[in-house]
């Protein structure tokens, strides 16, 4: 097996009530594990390609075979995602920013509450299954959508932090309310990790 599920660094139940537990157990156990076992399934008709990071597959999806292109997109962008998603939350998270994510977030939108609505309006139109992303572009923040499992690697981004709006991140608790999902989401952000992810943005 090329690619493995990463381990959740913490418990099912801690990111409780913004994100339930039984969520958590069937959005890594079975959706993330999905993406992995096809990628892996993917790559065994190509070996050659197993020594590439998930990411370096998704940021040259035009020179993997034709055969396995889509496949890798939809779900070497699910296991990119997801592992990312995991990172960027943790117990006991949210609040307001810190560091220098904060700095460039006051810069660019405002404050956080402007760039938190501004971020929670456009995710929330993600018309079906997607993604709601901050990334860095031209020195400035950027807030993009993108469809399915697509990552914004793929055009040449690197996103700082993202949220799953598939209804599988979200139904069981929120139903058809999205943007109380949305809302609820900024309790369990890991600002320390999103500041790593800033800085390497700004280093490519």
């Amino acid at each position: 097996m090329a690619y493995e599920l990463p381990p959740l660094l913490y418990d099912y139940a801690a990111l409780e009530p913004s994100i339930d537990e039984a969520t958590m157990k069937l959005h890594h156990d079975k959706h993330h594990q999905t993406y992995v076992t096809n990628l892996n399934g993917a790559i065994e008709k190509h070996p050659d390609l197993g020594s590439s990071s998930p990411e370096d597959l998704i940021k040259n999806l035009g020179a993997i075979p034709e055969d396995i292109r889509k496949i890798v997109q939809n779900n070497g962008g699910g296991h990119v995602n997801h592992t990312m998603f995991w990172e960027i939350m943790k117990p006991g998270g949210g609040g307001e920013p810190s560091g220098n994510i904060a700095s460039q977030i006051k810069a660019d939108f405002g404050d956080f509450e402007t760039f938190k609505k501004q971020f929670n309006e456009t995710t929330a139109k993600q018309f079906g299954a997607g993604w709601g992303w901050l990334v860095y572009k031209g020195g400035k923040l950027a807030i993009v959508t993108t469809p399915n499992q697509d990552n914004p690697m793929s055009q040449g981004l690197y996103p700082i932090l993202g949220n799953d709006v598939w209804e599988h991140a979200y139904y069981l608790k929120y139903q058809n309310r999205r943007p109380d999902y949305l809302a609820a989401w900024w309790n369990t952000v890991n600002w320390g990790e999103i500041n790593k992810r800033f800085a390497k943005a700004q280093s490519k």
